[in-house]
């Protein structure tokens, strides 16, 4: 039986991260693809049409897909911890608790402070569709994960590797369904590899024919002339290009 071994914070941050970011995917796949209940910024006046609510929305995933990124990166770099005792359910535990936060925080910062959407905007009570979503997606996960991470005496037996697969394949097939385009979309949010240069950014979007709306620090926003052509893009450099519809919070405020 592996014998117990302190947690490191590096993999605690990886269930952490992961969890947050399949929060964020969860709610766009479900409530902007599935149900299209809402956009990223349903209620912000001035954004425009539903092609900017679309660009928008892919920012947001964009993010998502670095919060992933970043928890795969730390859960790598600590794979000599899956072995340890009760290292499947400390990792569970913390997939549960930044699945929660994401919610909580969705729901305090976007629904209530900034009031950038609502879960379902169609409701004649929207308060009850938020606190019903709040409750069951955000605190529930969280108590959850919180008594997983609890210590318990006596080690136990690890199912680390499962439940690391399971985190890895949830991500691998929430993430790029997330991205996948809506058939009308006309725009895009492009995210470049660091080092990239404007003006190389620049050739990949005249490659890929395509109009830049705006660009700040990597991320491009580009407008199709005719037919998507994403590869082109990817071969200038691009690390992601999404129109999803997606959605719940954070990135395209920046360009606000």
């Amino acid at each position: 039986m592996p014998a117990p071994v302190p947690i490191s914070r590096r993999f605690d941050w990886s269930g952490y991260l992961l969890g947050f970011g399949l929060g964020g995917f969860f709610d766009g796949i479900l409530l902007h693809q599935i149900l299209q209940w809402h956009h990223l910024l349903s209620l912000v006046e001035g954004v425009g049409d539903v092609r900017n609510q679309i660009l928008f929305d892919g920012l947001f995933h964009a993010l998502m897909y670095v919060v992933a990124a970043v928890g795969l990166g730390l859960l790598w770099s600590s794979r000599g911890q899956i072995a340890a005792a009760n290292a499947g359910r400390m990792l569970l535990g913390n997939v549960l608790v930044g699945f929660g936060a994401w919610h909580v925080l969705d729901s305090l910062l976007s629904h209530w402070i900034l009031g950038i959407h609502r879960i379902r905007l169609d409701a004649p009570d929207p308060l009850v569709w938020d606190i019903i979503w709040f409750a069951a997606f955000g605190l529930v996960p969280l108590v959850i994960g919180w008594f997983l991470r609890r210590e318990r005496p006596g080690g136990g037996s690890s199912h680390g590797g499962a439940a690391a697969l399971g985190v890895v394949l949830a991500t691998s097939i929430a993430a790029p369904w997330s991205a996948r385009s809506p058939a009308d979309a006309t725009s895009a949010a492009v995210v470049f590899q660091p080092g990239t240069t404007d003006a190389a950014a620049w050739n990949a979007v005249a490659a890929a024919d395509a109009d830049v709306l705006w660009h700040s620090t990597g991320v491009w926003a580009v407008r199709w002339r005719r037919t998507a052509k994403p590869g082109r893009l990817y071969a200038g450099g691009a690390l992601l290009v999404t129109s999803s519809l997606a959605g719940a919070g954070c990135l395209a405020w920046t360009k606000l």
